[in-house]
């Protein structure tokens, strides 16, 4: 199953423009793996990785499988959607089914594209955004502690848990900040997975400039225009330039980038930038009929990477025949990483890193 990146922000600052663009790019091995509309506004996006097409020019497989997130075009928030304006409840809804969120901010000027508020100011258009999200978490978490509370009364001790951790999110979204902000230890953190809160989401900024802003806002001057902290992402893109790169053969692609004296697309550093928000790595298998790159969490076991491609995979795991990318490249491919002793055998305890080329051992 696909990653989930949804696309928020308020209407007509480029979401659906830098949506497009998003889910019309194309790399090398797209006829092997082509984007996928699953809906008018859902679409399926391979992650930018330069290591894939490394180990299929080594290995010459039947296909390329790059991986994948799905970008979802969630429709402007408006200030009061918490409360219902603007269709906000089901748009709040659609919030909470993704993973991670890519907040859109116009820093682009122009009378001609009318701003619903009047007005671009990147800070006000930022926290208006997330109040509503901010205030539609205050109101779920306070239905829940009512419950919790009147089931901690009698004695449950479950519930006087959860009340605690409730309490915490209340208190920091009451002060206007993002439940993201809570550190929480465990336990807690087990609680809080059910709350499926909206601030707690990973968000990363989008700041969308026009094409005569790409070189005078730089990601630092995006990210105090939009008063964010420095351990913030943000990308500085422009989405109606990215959308007409798409429209162009490659080659003339690469002839605007140079006009404009970009060096590359926007695109790839915002795809990658949302795969790291999600906090997810990749692995690779490769063999003659596919190499294929593959979704995991950071930290996760060989057990747990091998259940991802097949769940019979995970539950008779038995070891992962393990190579480190670098090693495989630079000795030539699995047979010489072998010879020159490479290749590990991990066992159910083997956390794995980003870029190792595994082989699963299992039987059910």
């Amino acid at each position: 199953m696909a990653l989930q990146i949804g696309i928020i922000g308020l209407p007509n600052v480029g979401k659906s423009t830098l949506f497009n663009a998003l889910t019309r790019t194309r790399g090398a091995q797209a006829a092997n793996y082509p984007f996928c509309t699953i809906e008018p506004n859902v679409g399926i996006v391979e992650v930018p990785d330069e290591r894939l097409q490394a180990l299929a020019a080594l290995v010459h497989p039947e296909k390329i499988i790059p991986a994948a997130i799905e970008f979802v075009d969630i429709a402007g928030l408006v200030r009061g959607a918490s409360k219902g304006e603007g269709l906000g409840n089901k748009f709040l809804a659609a919030i909470r089914e993704v993973d991670a969120l890519c907040e859109v901010v116009r820093l682009f000027p122009g009378s001609d594209v009318i701003h619903v508020e009047g007005s671009v100011d990147p800070k006000r258009d930022r926290e208006t955004v997330e109040i509503e999200l901010i205030l539609s978490d205050i109101e779920a978490l306070e239905k829940r502690l009512e419950k919790a509370r009147n089931a901690a009364r009698t004695g449950d001790k479950e519930k006087q848990k959860e009340v605690i951790v409730l309490d915490k999110f209340l208190n920091t979204l009451k002060a206007g900040q993002l439940a993201s902000a809570i550190t929480l230890h465990p336990e807690e953190e087990s609680i809080a997975r059910q709350f499926c809160l909206l601030t707690r989401k990973p968000i990363l900024y989008a700041a969308n400039v026009a094409e005569e802003q790409l070189h005078t806002v730089s990601t630092h001057e995006a990210r105090s225009q939009l008063n964010l902290p420095d351990a913030a992402q943000v990308i500085t893109i422009s989405a109606k330039i990215e959308e007409d790169l798409q429209d162009l053969a490659p080659e003339e692609a690469q002839a605007f980038l140079a006009e404009l004296s970009v060096t590359s697309s926007g695109l790839s550093q915002l795809i990658q930038a949302a795969y790291a928000a999600l906090g997810y790595q990749t692995f690779f298998t490769a063999g003659p009929k596919e190499v294929r790159a593959w979704n995991i969490h950071r930290g996760w076991t060989a057990p747990q990477a091998a259940g991802v491609i097949h769940t019979d995979f995970e539950k008779g795991f038995i070891r992962a025949e393990t190579i480190a990318y670098h090693d495989y490249i630079t000795l030539g491919g699995e047979l010489k990483a072998k010879e020159a002793g490479k290749m590990r055998s991990e066992g159910k305890e083997y956390v794995v890193q980003d870029g190792d080329v595994m082989h699963f051992r299992f039987n059910v």
